[in-house]
Parts: C-alpha cells; sequence; structure tokens
C-alpha cells in the first residue's frame, strides 16, 4: 500500500541541514495503474504530514549558524578579492600634541600641522577594520617588531604591518597590532615610540584623532617660509637733533 522515494525534492534549508530522509507517499500517488481505496489514501496521508511535522521540529531544533564568529574569522583573514579603499590623513597624538610622521625607518609624534612627512595613507586590509599606515613622502609602513617597536617598512604585507582600528567612547582612536593582540601603537609627551608591550587602550599615549591633511601651512605661520625671509637694505639715514623747548623761568 505504500511507496517508499528519496525526499531529494526537499531544497532549501531543510536538504542542506538534515541528511536525505525518505518520505512516504501513497500507492495512489506512486503509480497511475493500480488505483487505490480513498481509506488507504487518507490513512498515508495523515503518514506523510507526521513525517513532514517530524522534519520540521528536527530543522527548528537545529543551531543556527553563529554569524559572528564567521566575522571574526574573515576579519583575521586579509582580504584578496575586494578593493582597497584608500584614504590620507593626518593621526594626531593626544599625548605629545603633534602629528604622526614617517620619515625612513623612524616613527615619531613631533610633527607639525600640514608636515609633508605627516601624509599618511591607509590602506584597508580587510572589513573587520584592519589597515596598513604608510607615510606619502617616505613611503614606508608602520610596522611593529617582535620586540614592540615601531620601525618603518618598504613593504607592509606581513602581519607585523597590519593595525585594528578601535573607536573609543571618548572619540579617540587606538591601533592596535593585528599579529601581537594587546599590544597598541603609542607615543611618549616627547614624541618618541613607547613599548607597546607597556601600552593599553585606556591610556592617553595610544590615542589618537584623524585630521584631514591640508598641506603646508601660507605664510608667515610655516617654519620653513620664514626662514627664506629676506630684510632689504637701506642706506642709513643721520638721526636728527632733537630740539627742546625752553622752560619758563620761574
Amino acid at each position: 500500500m505504500l511507496a517508499a522515494v528519496r525526499g531529494t525534492y526537499l531544497g532549501g534549508s531543510v536538504a542542506d541541514r538534515l541528511p536525505l530522509a525518505w518520505v512516504v507517499i501513497p500507492r495512489c500517488w506512486a503509480s497511475r495503474r493500480e488505483p487505490a481505496s480513498p481509506s488507504a489514501c487518507v490513512s498515508t496521508s495523515l503518514c506523510v504530514c507526521l513525517q513532514l511535522l517530524i522534519l520540521c521540529c528536527q530543522t527548528q531544533n537545529h543551531p543556527s549558524p553563529n554569524f559572528n564568529q564567521y566575522v571574526r574569522d574573515q576579519g583575521a583573514m586579509t582580504d584578496q578579492l575586494s578593493r582597497r579603499q584608500i584614504r590620507e590623513y593626518q593621526l594626531y597624538s593626544r599625548t605629545s600634541g603633534k602629528h604622526v610622521q614617517v620619515t625612513g625607518r623612524r616613527i615619531s609624534a613631533t610633527a607639525e600641522d600640514g608636515n609633508k612627512f605627516a601624509k599618511l595613507i591607509v590602506e584597508t586590509d580587510t572589513f573587520g577594520s584592519r589597515v596598513r599606515i604608510k607615510g606619502a613622502e617616505s613611503e614606508k609602513y608602520i610596522c611593529m617588531n617582535k620586540r614592540g617597536k615601531l620601525i618603518g617598512k618598504p613593504s607592509g604585507k606581513s602581519k607585523d604591518c597590519v593595525f585594528t582600528e578601535i573607536v573609543l567612547e571618548n572619540n579617540y582612536t587606538a591601533f592596535q597590532n593585528a599579529r601581537h593582540e594587546g599590544w597598541f601603537m603609542a607615543f611618549t609627551r616627547q614624541g618618541r615610540p613607547r613599548q607597546a608591550s607597556r601600552s593599553r587602550q585606556n591610556q592617553r599615549e595610544a590615542h589618537f584623532i584623524k585630521r584631514l591633511y591640508q598641506g603646508q601651512l601660507p605664510f608667515p605661520n610655516h617654519a620653513e617660509r620664514q626662514k627664506q625671509f629676506e630684510f632689504v637694505g637701506s642706506a642709513p639715514t643721520r638721526r636728527t637733533k632733537r630740539t627742546r623747548r625752553p622752560q619758563p623761568l620761574t
């Protein structure tokens, strides 16, 4: 009275989450040559409904995929397919009051606003707020060695040159190294790089503000243009003698 076929027609999430199930269908549906009685069709229809109900319950009890874990796993890998977004700005250090500059292998936070070495090119590494920071003038990437020291490298492909942007509650931004978790880019009051193993996210030394790069400031605020200022020489003039008015006699 019953004919069993594989449920290969079940598509969507049921077919993906469950193995191929045996679905019992009425014989009157499976074969057109031998018509079955109405009572047999009713009983087999009830069996089919019961099996479908069991499949639905198993589907609901199946745990849903963890999307947050998927985002964390994908964020830890470099995205080689998507187009990289490039931004240009300056990083203002909260502690030194200056801007981060890349002069060859040396990294410091002593640049004035508009300095050519303070212009940074920031490239996205993946969608998980991971970036690579390169000096526009020196073309060197900001990297962190195994001792926690900031250095400039000509190539930023290694994981030492990848930083994770963390936006803090006080609107400052912290940069955590992707290879060394818990190590942050930080500078002292004198603008020297601080050892990353001693830096923390809540410390002022690791707080930065993104500022647009507007180039060199106009004269006379720029220091380099002040050095080019020239005095025009003129012939000295003889000072005239001042005559005093006579005081009245008393």
